[in-house]
């Protein structure tokens, strides 16, 4: 009877082991499949900030057959559109990103000024859209990344995840913002 006891009792420990083992695993995976969002969904912002950079090029010889570039303006979109593939966090590709904005923007604008009969050109319609819906996706990337970022972060800052979190050093992921250049709305005439 005694040894039925203890072995009653080494079999109900070793469950609760077990059960506290299985509880610590999936926990952590779950952290860790959240972390990996937020990285997946960072990645997809950058996919589409550098399918916007990529663009650049093709605005550049659609508009070359209408005026010589002014160098300066096409040197800091350059330089901008580099950034943004050199970015490796939310904040340089946040800021990256605002600067490519001011560049286009500044770009555009000096060339459309210049040369109006730009605007009636079908290659430089179709870039225009092309970049109006890359727009559109940035805005979801960021969006969805946002989420992603929340959801982490909640994750890994509530009771019991939060040990498990300390413990393994999962650390809060940052927000992808805007800049604060980003409040003043920019102007594009075409």
């Amino acid at each position: 009877m005694k040894g039925k006891k203890i072995l009653i009792v080494v079999v109900a420990v070793i469950a609760v082991i077990g059960i506290l083992i299985g509880s610590v695993a999936g926990s952590y995976n779950s952290i860790v499949e959240a972390q990996t969002k937020v990285e997946t969904k960072q990645a997809d912002i950058q996919t589409q900030l550098q399918r916007r950079a990529d663009l650049i090029p093709n605005f550049a010889e659609t508009v070359k057959g209408y005026s010589k570039h002014e160098k300066e303006t096409l040197a800091s979109v350059t330089e901008a559109r580099s950034a943004v593939s050199k970015a490796s966090n939310a904040q340089e590709l946040s800021e990256a990103s605002e600067k490519l904005d001011g560049a286009i923007s500044v770009w555009v604008n000096a060339v459309t000024e210049a040369y109006p009969e730009l605007k009636a050109n079908s290659n430089f319609i179709a870039l225009q859209d092309e970049l109006s819906g890359t727009e559109n996706r940035i805005a979801v990337a960021r969006k969805d990344y946002n989420e992603a970022v929340e959801s982490y972060n909640t994750m890994i800052k509530k009771f019991p995840k939060n040990i498990l979190a300390g413990m393994f050093n999962f650390e809060k992921a940052e927000f992808f913002k805007a800049d604060d250049n980003s409040l003043t709305t920019p102007s594009l005439e075409f």
